[in-house]
């Protein structure tokens, strides 16, 4: 099974339907469309039972990390889906997975075997499922737009909408359905790199106003429901 280990750059802009087209207009021709271009990305957020990791992420601290089960669309079980540690460390992203079939990772939850995939990675996950006591907590998903630089394979956009989420039904093959959280049509741009942005990129942005922001999905959902419970 493939390993793969990603340490990057990441930033956040959140656009209206306009800032987006308007952006498009400038930017598509600099642009390819990744291999897998369109997608639904689905998630389950793994957390205490108190929501540890994520409140003190909204700490912004130097250190963080969450835990999450990803898959591209609905799978079934036979699917392969991975399992990933996502870690920040002064705003450096790092993001640890293994690629397993949907049925492993049940297993390796109720026996604690490892799936056959790369042990230290696997190693560092379920240290944190133990030592956390780790429970899904949360579905997310969203519909995914992927872009690279034609100049540069590792400058990346990613366009996210209809972000979705549900506590109920927390296992990826049973849908991709949930409550969405914006009710207008909002863009979640993500732009990852290994190194600077590209100038006429930043010079396209401030043309047009649009700045970064500080934007976690599963973070902002988290916010949402502790405000209603208030």
């Amino acid at each position: 099974m493939s390993i793969e280990v990603f340490k990057r750059t990441e930033k956040k802009y959140l656009l209206t339907e306009m800032q987006y087209l308007n952006l498009m207009k400038k930017i598509e021709d600099k642009l390819n469309k990744d291999t897998f271009y369109k997608s639904t990305i689905c998630n389950i957020y793994y957390d205490t039972d108190d929501y540890d990791l994520i409140s003190y992420s909204l700490e912004k601290p130097i250190y963080k990390e969450k835990i999450r089960l990803r898959s591209y669309g609905v799978p079934n079980k036979e699917d392969t889906v991975f399992l990933e540690i996502k870690k920040k460390y002064k705003g450096v992203v790092g993001k640890r997975r293994v690629n397993i079939k949907l049925q492993e990772f049940y297993d390796y939850i109720e026996t604690g075997k490892y799936p056959e995939c790369n042990k230290q990675i696997m190693e560092e996950i379920d240290y944190c499922f133990k030592y956390y006591n780790l429970k899904p907590v949360l579905f997310l998903g969203y519909d995914r737009l992927s872009y690279y630089d034609k100049k540069n394979k590792s400058f990346r956009i990613t366009f996210d909408k209809n972000i979705r989420s549900r506590e109920e039904d927390l296992n990826l093959e049973l849908g991709d359905c949930g409550n969405l959280y914006f009710t207008d049509k909002t863009y979640i741009m993500e732009v990852k790199t290994l190194d600077a942005l590209p100038l006429w990129f930043t010079n396209i942005l401030s043309a047009l106003n649009i700045f970064p922001t500080s934007f976690s999905k599963y973070g902002s959902i988290y916010k949402r429901k502790s405000i209603e419970v208030k």
